[in-house]
């Protein structure tokens, strides 16, 4: 690696670390049913959403082998709103994707005589994240390593942990999509991906306008599409994530106020089993209207902070 390069990567290292600084602090706390730490002093989203899962456990609706995770961050306010299981590593599913394209763009800015972006790696690359494309996903993992194929996934998040060790602390990348979507092995936990959100959102990550352009494609999310409260034109830049272990979405909100500003925040949700559940469909259906209802109780808590229209 030559020098100028290391120094480079010195000095986004240093980058991250103010970016970073600038969150809030938590502190531990323990609730009858999830492990939570307490994101500020002012936690009535917090409650609320834990009363709200605690409800659907005592109904049978979340069951005993489910666990969840919350992060709520409110840019404009400077504020976590919402940490709950935030530190723990959860199975990513298809939200891995967009640290696969972010690993992806790393190379290309420091390495850009081996990997480079024209239109077709750029198809490619939304095939992967706005049709969640699995053989595309598998391409840029091949193409992100020389060494064995059984090594190549390491390799992504060692690319990932290189240039922001700050970000990526509890990232796992240990395989290909299989052919049938079943992939249980890649974990992350909530926080690092409010991280890398918050750090998307500055423009601190290499493509950071391209990837937001990327995330910001439509598709069927679960932070706006299906909850009424979200105006239809309020821009979602996101990553869903479902196997019949797994649902989630973690993104960016960028609700527009009456006063013709934005206001951002981040909404990660994530709802995983132990065990496979037994109807795919009807699972995924019901965790994602879960997750939809938090999505819309932290929009009318928005409403409240903000003058959202």
């Amino acid at each position: 690696m030559k020098k100028n390069t290391v120094t480079d990567i010195n000095l986004e290292r240093r980058r991250y670390m103010m970016l970073l600084a600038s969150l809030p602090l938590f502190t531990v706390g323990t609730f009858t049913s999830d492990s939570v730490l307490a994101a500020s002093q002012h936690d009535d989203l917090q409650q609320r959403i834990n009363h709200y899962i605690s409800s659907l456990r005592r109904r049978g609706i979340i069951q005993a082998d489910e666990k969840t995770a919350w992060s709520i961050y409110d840019f404009r306010k400077k504020e976590k709103r919402v940490a709950i299981n935030e530190n723990s590593a959860y199975q990513c599913a298809s939200m891995i994707k967009p640290f696969i394209a972010l690993a992806y763009f790393y190379q290309c800015k420091y390495n850009h005589k081996d990997y480079y972006y024209p239109d077709s790696v750029q198809r490619k690359m939304e095939a992967m994240i706005r049709h969640s494309d699995n053989h595309a996903t598998n391409f840029f993992i091949r193409l992100l390593s020389k060494k064995s194929q059984q090594q190549r996934p390491m390799e992504v998040e060692k690319i990932l942990k290189r240039h922001a060790p700050g970000i990526f602390q509890h990232t796992q990348i240990r395989e290909y999509i299989p052919h049938n979507g079943r992939t249980y092995r890649n974990k992350a936990s909530a926080r690092d991906y409010s991280r890398f959100l918050y750090a998307l959102w500055h423009n601190a990550l290499p493509y950071s306008h391209e990837l937001k352009r990327l995330m910001g494609l439509h598709n069927s999310d679960r932070i706006s599409v299906g909850v009424n409260i979200v105006p239809s034109i309020t821009k979602v830049y996101d990553k869903t994530g479902t196997t019949a272990r797994l649902c989630g979405d973690m993104g960016i909100i960028e609700a527009i106020g009456r006063d013709g500003h934005t206001y951002p925040y981040t909404f990660i949700g994530i709802i995983e089993k132990q065990h496979r559940a037994k109807n795919y469909g009807q699972w995924a259906r019901s965790r994602s209207n879960v997750i939809r209802t938090v999505s819309g109780m932290v929009y009318a808590d928005m409403k409240q902070r903000h003058p959202l229209i």
